[in-house]
Order: C-alpha cells, then sequence, then structure tokens
C-alpha cells in the first residue's frame, strides 16, 4: 500500500512539472510572438509605414509631391513622379512632364511607362523613391495608390503596443464542422467595399458555460492558415472598436474533413487600422459579432 501511493505521489508530482513546463513553454512562445508583431508592424515596410491611401480615378491621375498632382504624396519626393491613367481595370505609367525623375524606379529599375500590377496579381508593380514605397492596390471595384514611408511619423513615434496579461484560460479546443460544399460571404470593410470571401466551415467552442461559433474566412487561394475576423465586448472599452482578428492553423484533419482545431484567443491582434488611417481592414461579419467579453490579446494602441 505504501509503495502504491508513494507511486501516485509521484506521478501526480510528474504531472505537476509537466503542466508546469507546457505552460511555461506557452508563455515563452507567446512572448517571443508579441515581439515579432511589434517588429513586423514598425518595420519599414509594415503597417507602421503607410502615410497615403490616393484613389486612382478614370483617366489621368498625375503623382507627387507637388500640390498641383491629382494624387499629392507627403514626404520628401520629386515634384512631379508620374501619370498614373486608368482604363476601367488597367493602370498604366506614364511620364511627367520632362520625363521621369532618375529617383524613381520600378521594381529596382529605372522607369518606362507600362501597365503597373496591382496587389492581387502575382507580382505587383513596386514603385520607390527616396525613403517611399508605393503600389497599386485593388479593392472591389476601386483602386488606390498605397503609400509607404519607412521613416513615417508612426514608426518614429513608436514605443509599445498594448497587451492584456497572458492567461492560458483563453486557449481554447474547438471543434470543426466544414461547409460541403464550402461557402462564401459578403466581408465589408472599412472604407466601404464589399468582397466575397470563402468561409470553408465553422469553429465551435465553449467558453464559461456556453457556446459560441466563428467562421472563418480564407484570404487567398493560397492561404495556409484560417483567417477569423471577430468583435467581443470588450470592444471598444479596452480593445479596438471595429474588430481584432485571429490567425490559426488548419484543422486536425484538413478543411474537408470534421476535425479539433487550437483556438488562442491570446494572440488576438488588432487590424491594421488600429494604427493607421491609410488600411482598408475587413469588418466582421454579423455572426462573429460575439456576446462575451475575450479580455487577452491586444488592447487598443490609442486611448
Amino acid at each position: 500500500m505504501k509503495n502504491k501511493t508513494a507511486l501516485l505521489l509521484l506521478a501526480a508530482v510528474c504531472g505537476t512539472v509537466s503542466a508546469d513546463i507546457a505552460t511555461d513553454s506557452w508563455a515563452k512562445d507567446l512572448k517571443a510572438w508579441r515581439d515579432q508583431r511589434a517588429q513586423k508592424l514598425t518595420a519599414a515596410e509594415g503597417w507602421m509605414s503607410l502615410t497615403g491611401l490616393e484613389p486612382i480615378d478614370e483617366g489621368s491621375n498625375p503623382f507627387g509631391g507637388a500640390a498641383d498632382n491629382t494624387v499629392h504624396l507627403k514626404g520628401v519626393v520629386p515634384a512631379h513622379l508620374g501619370v498614373l491613367k486608368r482604363h476601367g481595370q488597367e493602370i498604366r505609367l506614364s511620364p511627367p512632364p520632362g520625363g521621369f525623375p532618375p529617383e524613381l524606379q520600378l521594381d529596382g529599375k529605372p522607369p518606362q511607362p507600362q501597365v503597373l500590377n496591382a496587389d492581387d496579381t502575382p507580382q505587383p508593380t513596386r514603385m520607390t523613391a527616396g525613403t517611399l514605397v508605393f503600389f497599386v492596390i485593388h479593392r472591389s471595384d476601386r483602386f488606390y495608390l498605397r503609400v509607404k514611408d519607412a521613416h513615417s511619423p508612426t514608426i518614429t513615434s513608436f514605443q509599445h503596443l498594448n497587451w492584456y496579461a497572458p492567461d492560458p484560460a483563453f486557449r481554447i479546443h474547438a471543434t470543426w464542422t466544414p461547409y460541403t460544399p464550402p461557402k462564401s460571404i459578403a466581408v465589408a470593410s472599412i472604407i466601404g467595399t464589399q468582397d466575397q470571401m470563402p468561409v470553408p466551415g465553422v469553429a465551435t467552442f465553449t467558453l464559461g458555460g456556453k457556446s459560441y461559433q466563428l467562421e472563418p474566412v480564407l484570404e487567398d487561394p493560397g492561404a495556409t492558415d484560417l483567417f477569423f475576423i471577430l468583435h467581443d465586448t470588450t470592444s471598444p472599452k479596452t480593445s479596438y472598436g471595429a474588430s481584432r482578428f485571429l490567425y490559426t492553423a488548419f484543422p486536425s484533419n484538413g478543411l474537408d474533413k470534421p476535425g479539433d482545431l487550437e483556438m488562442d484567443f491570446n494572440r488576438l491582434q488588432n487590424p491594421p487600422c488600429a494604427y493607421t488611417e491609410y488600411a482598408t481592414c475587413p469588418l466582421p461579419p454579423k455572426q462573429n459579432r460575439l456576446q462575451v467579453a475575450l479580455p487577452v490579446g491586444e488592447k487598443k494602441y490609442h486611448d
């Protein structure tokens, strides 16, 4: 009997030690993820580098640093960089009067008149001038010139991100139910556009004794993770008002079979719109507006 009791005590101690090691490893991984997130946001071409989102209208759109341009760029940039000529879905770059300035480069080479590839193509055209990087983005039926500056005020004034305290209780085991066939939904954006996005299934989980469901979308055909756009009752008091994002690995048995899904809400992150007015963030669909508080993950960046 004494030996049996000793073995039970040893097993209990070993179990506690294993759980402590697992929790410690999770906490270290979470801290590393948080540090990496701050680095990505403040990188030379991270979300905090955005300094412009300029509409490209049908017809001619001169762009550059001078105020007489249709598309006026902020920062240290030549007065007249070029002309963006839009004809329907095609955006063509033409030289300004006097020719392209030497500062302008296209994909690292001197510019020449050509059609520009937008961000929804395999190889978007990347233009640079000084510390600025700019390229065409396509949203619904609209086109914009997105501008990034490695020396943006958002980057140079950055101090830290704001986080809730880590809480292992919000590491959730969910069940995955695929949609057969997969469906698509219209996802609205903060700039008023709507895009159809595929929804491969639904995640069901329990929190505080109640059952909840969230539908993820796939950001692109080659996506390797699930993208949850959601809202909870911490918003807008302590978390960002519009939404937060959560990325997870695919379910245990793939997208098209029932399975398990790990959802760590400690990795909830703010959308880019929390840091810049020049982003085009998607908004949470109605079914992803949870009536429960998720006091973990990223807090509001600005009070």
